[in-house]
């Protein structure tokens, strides 16, 4: 059912399109897997024999998907499970794709939401850049693939807060979800202004750890926000619409 044109004062009604549901669930799946998929390939690189332990805050997450084993850029590296990796944030960047465009409806018919979704969807193709360009092998399209996917999923969250705005079904969500997308751009920005720095100023947090803080605001509200939207009861039979609005 196409979304209602937007009337002046009025706020949508908790209720959305059944298609919301399919993409909930398939952003749920796909944040699962990669994570999973990182948990996995973490362990099998610290099962190898003589292989240094996976370090959270000074490696790059990148480093997971890694194909071969040796130095790079100042730090060793070696993950014999890389393909895990690489296939779970492939994934993820499909289901993230997909289960956008499902989930058009549950936001109000507004500009916020067509530009918030499109950068979803592209930091979707960013993260299947990622997969298919393991640092270790094409480094150029990896970085452009990383900076896409960490710029658009963050400042989409941002404009998505926008969008929000007089929508019952997004009640206590506005700032949940603008919270989100700042502290990830704010990590992005630090992240690139001293990713080349070892430690340095960030001490125990790392670059890993400040690449981990530009990802998981994402992944919380993508998931926090997909279980929300399952819970939201899907449209009434075909023709019938809801009293205190619609998506």
């Amino acid at each position: 059912m196409a979304a209602e044109p937007e009337v002046p004062g009025e706020r949508y009604g908790p209720l959305v399109h059944r298609s919301v549901h399919h993409g909930a669930t398939l952003w749920i799946v796909g944040v699962l897997v990669f994570i999973l998929g990182m948990i996995l390939t973490q362990v099998g690189w610290d099962l190898r024999a003589g292989n240094p332990s996976y370090n959270l805050a000074h490696n790059y997450i990148s480093d997971l998907g890694a194909i071969n084993c040796g130095e790079l850029a100042g730090r060793y590296v070696c993950s014999p499970w890389h393909l895990v990796f690489n296939a779970s944030i492939v994934i993820m960047g499909l289901c993230l794709i997909v289960g956008t465009i499902l989930i058009t409806t549950a936001f109000p018919a507004r500009a916020t939401r067509r530009i918030g979704l499109g950068f979803l969807v592209l930091a979707g193709f960013g993260a299947i850049g990622v997969g298919f360009s393991p640092e270790d092998y094409n480094l150029t399209v990896h970085m452009i693939s990383a900076l896409i996917a960490f710029l658009f999923a963050n400042l989409a969250l941002v404009v998505l807060s926008l969008s929000m705005f007089r929508d019952t079904r997004w009640s206590g969500f506005r700032a949940f979800t603008m919270i989100c997308g700042v502290v990830g751009f704010v990590a992005l920005i630090l992240f690139v202004a001293k990713a080349w720095t070892w430690g340095g100023v960030w001490g125990d947090w790392g670059v890993g750890g400040i690449e981990r803080t530009i990802v998981a605001p994402v992944l919380l509200w993508a998931l926090v926000a997909a279980i929300h939207l399952l819970r939201i009861r899907a449209y009434a039979p075909r023709g019938v619409t809801h009293a205190s609005g619609s998506a």
